[in-house]
């Protein structure tokens, strides 16, 4: 049975920088890609950023240039590098890992407060 673990998450100053680390457990293969998501209260839940098995990331154009988004292959982990952060940033995160078959792992996501 696969599980997503996220951690990192907190409160933050507007400007600071936080980093999630989203760990998959159990047997998993072909990923295709590993991706965070975030919904703030009261929205649709908003892709963030992704990175696909060949290393090619994308980014929501609100986080272009503050977030980076890498992953460790061994560790089968992917991780969420946030800078320059604001209370726009608010949300809970959640990572997701899309492998072959169409089939997606969510993790149970965590709360990222940004606020002074």
């Amino acid at each position: 049975q696969v599980q997503l673990v996220e951690s990192g998450g907190g409160l933050v100053q507007p400007g600071g920088s936080l980093r999630l680390s989203c760990a998959a457990s159990g047997r998993i293969s072909d990923i295709n890609a590993m991706v965070w998501y975030r919904q703030a209260p009261g929205k649709q839940r908003e892709l963030v950023a992704s990175i696909r098995s060949g290393g090619s990331t994308a980014y929501a154009d609100s986080v272009k240039g503050r977030f980076t988004i890498s992953r460790d292959n061994a560790k089968n982990t992917v991780y969420l590098q946030m800078n320059s952060l604001k209370s726009e940033d608010t949300a809970v995160y959640y990572c997701q890992i899309a492998v072959a078959g169409l089939i997606s792992y969510w993790g149970q996501g965590t709360q990222v407060t940004v606020s002074s």
